[in-house]
C-alpha cells in the first residue's frame, strides 16, 4: 500500500513540473528544459566537429556526420558506443571536453532534483502547518 501511495505522489509531482503548477515545479521545469536545449545543440557542434577531425583520419570509423552524431550523442550520455575512441589529437580533446559536460550535467540534475525535493518538502510542511493541504 505504501508502495503506491508513494508512486502516485511522485506521478504528482512529476505531471505538476510537466505543468509549472508552482513556482518551485516550473522552477525545476525550466531547469531540465535548458540543459537538455543546451545539450542537443552541444551535441550537434561536437558531432560537426567530431567529423571535421576525424573523418581523413587512417583507421577511424567516424566517416560521415551520422556516425560522427551517433559518436557524440553516445559519450554525452555517458554511455560510450561501439566506435573506438578518437584517434586525432583534437578528436581525443573533444571527447574529453564533452565527457566532462556529460558528468556536468548529470551532477547539475542531480543537484537540481534534490533542491527541488527538500524545496517541496518544506512547502508542504508549511502547507500542513498552517492547515492545508500540499
Amino acid at each position: 500500500m505504501y508502495v503506491a501511495e508513494v508512486a502516485r505522489a511522485a506521478g504528482r509531482e512529476v505531471r505538476a513540473v510537466i505543468h509549472a503548477v508552482t513556482p518551485t515545479h516550473s522552477e525545476l521545469r525550466n531547469r531540465i528544459v535548458a540543459l537538455a536545449l543546451a545539450t542537443v545543440g552541444i551535441d550537434l557542434v561536437c558531432a560537426a566537429l567530431g567529423f571535421l577531425f576525424e573523418h581523413e583520419v587512417r583507421g577511424t570509423q567516424i566517416r560521415s556526420f551520422g556516425s560522427a552524431l551517433f559518436w557524440t550523442s553516445t559519450q554525452l550520455l555517458t554511455v560510450s558506443s561501439q566506435l573506438p575512441n578518437p584517434l586525432s589529437v583534437p578528436g581525443r580533446i573533444l571527447d574529453v571536453a564533452m565527457e566532462a559536460y556529460a558528468i556536468t550535467v548529470v551532477a547539475t540534475l542531480a543537484a537540481s532534483i534534490g533542491a527541488f525535493m527538500i524545496k517541496r518538502s518544506r512547502e508542504r510542511e508549511a502547507a500542513r502547518a498552517a492547515g492545508g493541504g500540499g
